[in-house]
């Protein structure tokens, strides 16, 4: 029970036994646990405490005053009253919940905050010390410690991306990635779905849509649903940007009103703009020049695939759009190679490109824009592809299927690539066109894994933009 316990929680536990021993106790209560962590000087708990300006000696006195005084003695094995070990259960909850691998003193804090009947939870209620005030206190100390001790894991650095916004790859880091991906785990694989329903309970998400989808919307709104929270739908029809009203007047009336802004829009400026009059995180749902969201559940599966990413070849097969952009920016990140077979007058954005070979030259990736296709898949582990018209080009559909024509995904094309080597496609896909049945149906596909882990990672980002504890 104790091994995921720090020091400073062991301890609490163990002067917990003390102070009940000293007043005749057989058994261990909430009210002992309090005792215990205010002679913790340098514990969290303590400090969390102190930033609630609660006075640790006015706490002792009042917890006194409501215990009896019998012939003192500690025993042996002595255990936990039914309210100590809820209170030991609600610190494993609220340690999930901030995503902390350990239990603290910290933690159990927060237990005997939250078991609200205990003598302890109801003196450190009478003195406004309440649930959320704690956790919001303790989310603070953790950060603080992080930023003086130079911590750079994962679990620290999430903690930096509460409250930012998610416009593009672009705009973040490789630790930011790393974050996103270790949450995504462990919402995906290790808490219990019953146990996520806290984690943004109270929180709402507002989906603004000037583009319809299937994935983005589902993704987003069950995601939103299985942490607690709600998402609230918005139809071009409900929220005309820039025509009815200013992208400004719109972000600055969401954020009154919610936690989390996502827009899925034709034009890149449109999420910036929210992004800037907004004061809560605006998460980019597509825009014409990225889909990051996109590209970070593609590289989690390939993570998930292949184990590893450095080192990786990607070989992409068609426009130089806004998932090609994505791609090759976490790519280079992440230090995988990333080459995009394109025909002339359909490559990537020159300062795409460039930002990205910036970053590869950081991590010894390789950034390749070729012609043929046969030449970006030989010996490729992932062969990506896309629609080659794709959502308001439909008056280029003949052109562009001109121009891609010998673009076409199939069989004889993926046996360039590696025997193990992956299929991946965003969908919706055009069967036939960029992609064969043969191909998106192989055992080799894993499109449908992909569209899977859109949710878990879109989780993850709303959990991290949230605070972590949300």
């Amino acid at each position: 029970m104790w091994q995921r316990f720090t020091e400073d929680a062991r301890r609490v536990v163990f002067l917990a036994q003390e102070e009940a021993g000293k007043r005749g106790e057989s058994h261990v209560s909430t009210e002992h646990l309090l005792l215990a962590i205010l002679r913790l000087d340098s514990s969290k708990a303590l400090q969390a405490l102190r930033a609630m300006h609660a006075d640790p000696a006015k706490i002792r006195a009042m917890v006194e005053d409501q215990m009896e005084k019998r012939e003192s003695g500690l025993a042996e094995d002595m255990q936990l009253t039914p309210r100590a070990k809820r209170v030991i259960d609600l610190a494993y909850s609220e340690a999930r919940r901030m995503m902390n691998d350990f239990i603290g003193s910290e933690h159990i804090l927060l237990g005997l905050v939250c078991e609200a009947e205990g003598i302890a939870g109801r003196i450190l209620s009478s003195l406004g010390i309440d649930l959320q005030k704690t956790r919001d206190v303790v989310a603070d100390l953790q950060r603080g410690a992080e930023v003086m001790s130079g911590n750079e894991k994962t679990t620290g650095h999430a903690r930096t991306m509460a409250g930012k916004d998610l416009i593009g790859i672009a705009d973040i880091e490789r630790a930011d990635i790393d974050a996103i991906f270790a949450t995504c785990k462990r919402l995906k694989c290790e808490i219990a779905p019953e146990q996520q329903r806290g984690i943004l309970a109270g929180k709402t998400l507002a989906m603004i849509f000037e583009k319809p989808s299937l994935r983005t919307r589902v993704s987003f709104e069950a995601g939103m649903t299985q942490l607690g929270g709600h998402a609230i739908y918005l139809a071009p029809s409900d929220i005309q940007l820039g025509k009815r009203e200013s992208i400004g007047d719109a972000a600055r009336t969401l954020d009154r009103m919610c936690d989390l802004i996502m827009a899925r829009t034709f034009a890149h400026s449109t999420v910036e703009e929210l992004a800037k009059h907004s004061k809560v995180p605006v998460i980019n749902g597509l825009s014409d020049l990225e889909h990051p969201c996109q590209a970070l559940a593609d590289f989690f599966t390939i993570l998930e695939k292949k184990g590893k990413l450095e080192g990786i070849k990607v070989a992409f097969v068609g426009d130089g759009n806004n998932v090609a952009h994505s791609l090759m920016l976490v790519a280079a990140k992440m230090g995988a190679d990333f080459t995009i077979a394109c025909p002339e007058n359909y490559e990537p954005s020159e300062e795409i490109v460039r930002r990205a070979r910036e970053d590869a030259s950081k991590t010894g990736a390789k950034i390749e824009i070729v012609r043929d296709p046969k030449e970006a898949v030989s010996g490729a582990d992932v062969v990506y592809t896309d629609v080659w018209a794709s959502m308001g080009q439909e008056h280029e559909a003949e052109e562009r299927e001109r121009a891609f024509a010998s673009y076409q995904v199939n069989a004889q094309l993926m046996g360039l690539a590696k025997p193990d080597a992956i299929f991946m496609h965003c969908l919706p896909a055009h069967r036939g066109s960029e992609v064969t049945d043969d191909v998106i149906d192989s055992p080799q596909s894993v499109v449908f894994d992909e569209a899977e882990n859109r949710l878990h990672v879109q989780k993850a980002i709303m959990v991290l933009v949230a605070g972590g504890a949300a």
